[in-house]
């Protein structure tokens, strides 16, 4: 199944990178803007689920207001990842953490769904489709 997907045997599954994608888009957004980061259960099983995850965090995004943003990229960041307590500014969490992290997590969904035989190019990675 797609879904389960795998291009290496210790490869987070599709669905599972999806998932990790869109929790690091919202959780990112949210750290920065110092509000609780929306919890979205690991249930998705379907495309229609996935999709609908992708959007919803989309929504979440687009429906923040702008403004707490504002003087982000010098707050303090504290969260947890792999057993470790990470501790950044907000510039330096966003570049160097949050930034990485989704794309490599995106890029990661991207491979599988083209190595199963999905067709998909640069320019549907980039948006420009």
């Amino acid at each position: 199944m797609l879904l389960q997907a795998r291009l290496y045997p210790d490869m987070f599954p599709l669905v599972r990178q999806v998932q990790i994608a869109a929790d690091a888009a919202k959780g990112a957004v949210a750290r920065l803007a110092g509000v609780e980061i929306p919890s979205f259960p690991d249930t998705e099983a379907s495309f229609d689920e996935l999709q609908a995850r992708i959007q919803k965090t989309i929504d979440f995004i687009e429906h923040l207001d702008a403004s707490k943003l504002d003087g982000s990229e010098t707050r303090a960041i504290h969260l947890k990842a792999g057993g470790r307590e990470l501790h950044f500014v907000g510039s330096q969490y966003l570049m160097g953490w949050a930034w990485p992290n989704f794309h490599f997590h995106s890029t990661t969904a991207y491979a599988l769904l083209r190595h199963n035989g999905v067709p998909l190019g640069k320019r549907d990675y980039l948006g420009e489709v």
